[in-house]
């Protein structure tokens, strides 16, 4: 058998340069990226772990008008169920949208440090509500629509322990993708849906417009003239993200409306790691049809 040594070479040549391209084209891993992605996720860990955390939420009680009681004793209003709590700490008095705390005899809760008999008591809509302290226990009052409720924390909750980790999709930079700002004339008022079945209104400068895979997609931020933020559904909501939606910051927008946005800091809203948040949910236009397999994925044990 005759071999063409010459038609030989000349097949290894090209294949030689057809693999010498493709190791050209493969595109490297931007391992300074991944590591600041990589710290961000720590950090946000820890953040979750501290003791004033979504998982120190340890009870929501909706005021009623008049005298709401709160302690351990089950003849109150509001029970909490935990060793070393006093039969009754206290009482909400709710009148005419003003909440008033009054503590029982005996016992020392504090506010700022200082003990108090009695207090009333500012909402969190004023963006510093009044926290009251007792042992490893805070609380404060929240107000969603119409409805006043007392927010109760535990600094030493359970869940704080228990959070080892959370599941993440792997960093690929391909899903920090180049957006831009259309801004509206004037700012619009988004209608918000929660877990509570209510509406919250957000105002949102203008639409977040960006394409995956040559195809162009939007998103209806919330804000005004610093970062922004984001409530978006995709694809992999219920099965491998949380079914409410995740949230998103996008850095503030350059004098040509131009940002990033980037979906492996999508990260989970309070409602999974707890069942006494009150989170909103994403709007209909927000929702991308879409799986957005980057950014955090459903926490395993804390699924509501």
């Amino acid at each position: 058998m005759k071999f063409n040594f010459g038609k030989i070479i000349l097949f290894l040549l090209v294949l030689g340069f057809i693999h010498g391209c493709e190791k050209a084209t493969k595109p490297e891993v931007d391992e300074e990226y991944v590591r600041q992605i990589q710290k961000w996720q720590r950090q946000r860990l820890e953040r979750l772990k501290s003791p004033d955390s979504w998982l120190s939420l340890a009870g929501l009680y909706w005021l009623e008008t008049g005298e709401n009681t709160f302690g351990r004793d089950s003849e109150n209003d509001f029970i909490i169920d935990k060793k070393g709590i006093s039969p009754r700490i206290g009482v909400f008095i709710l009148e005419n949208e003003t909440v008033r705390f009054e503590t029982s005899a005996g016992v020392k809760v504090f506010h700022q440090g200082q003990p108090i008999t009695e207090i009333n008591l500012e909402d969190d809509s004023c963006g510093k509500p009044t926290v009251l302290k007792w042992g490893s226990l805070s609380w404060y009052i929240i107000k969603r629509d119409k409805q006043l409720g007392v927010r109760l924390k535990d600094a030493r909750h359970p869940r704080i322990q228990q959070l080892k980790q959370i599941d993440a999709f792997p960093v690929d930079k391909n899903w920090k993708i180049k957006a831009v700002l259309k801004r509206y004339t004037k700012p619009r008022i988004m209608q918000i849906p929660t877990v509570l079945g209510t509406v919250k209104q957000q105002p949102s400068p203008g639409i977040l417009v960006f394409q995956i895979g040559g195809k162009e997609y939007r998103l209806h931020p919330g804000g005004n003239d610093g970062d922004l933020s984001v409530i978006f559904g995709d694809l992999t909501n219920t099965h491998e993200t949380y079914g409410g939606g995740r949230f998103l910051v996008v850095k503030k927008p350059d004098e040509k409306g131009e940002t990033w946005i980037d979906f492996n800091q999508a990260y989970n809203p309070p409602c999974v790691f707890s069942p006494f948040a009150t989170c909103p949910l994403p709007p209909e236009e927000n929702q991308l049809p879409l799986r957005i397999v980057a950014g955090e994925k459903m926490v395993k044990g804390f699924a509501h």
